[in-house]
């Protein structure tokens, strides 16, 4: 199965489903840009950024500037495992530091050139509440 993951693929979707009320949302909006990729080496790497970020005024972003670009992204990189339909990313290094050390896992369905990524119920990562997240990608060629 992991010969299946190999490769880089390109972000499509990101959905959010809230626990406690069980609204939808398109967590990075609705055209998020981003890639994951998956080495043979084990290794794998992913950003993912709202398509609507701000750009800052200037060459370098002021505080606040740059207080919503980091609100608007997501990335990391480290180790994955498979086992079964699990695929489990053992994070180095985050964009935000409470995730470097951690284990994420997600399940994973492949239906041709898609993947879709399933996360269980756990925190929002931009507003802490539960819910579920669903992310779906497409293999680039």
């Amino acid at each position: 199965m992991q010969d299946r993951l190999i490769g880089t693929w390109r972000l499509v979707s990101v959905v959010n489903e809230d626990a406690g009320t069980g609204e939808t949302s398109d967590l990075f909006g609705p055209d998020p840009k981003g890639y994951i990729s998956y080495g043979a080496d084990g290794r794998m790497m992913v950003v993912q950024v709202r398509s609507d970020r701000p750009h800052p005024v200037g060459d370098i972003a002021s505080p606040q500037e740059a207080e919503a670009l980091f609100r608007s992204m997501l990335s990391y990189a480290g180790r994955y495992t498979i086992d079964g339909d699990e695929v489990t990313h053992h994070i180095d290094i985050a964009w935000n530091e409470s995730w470097s050390g951690t284990r994420q896992t997600r399940t994973f369905r492949l239906d041709g050139d898609r993947l879709q990524l399933t996360l269980a119920a756990s925190p929002n990562p931009f507003d802490g509440r539960m819910g579920t997240r669903r992310i779906v990608w497409e293999k680039v060629r």
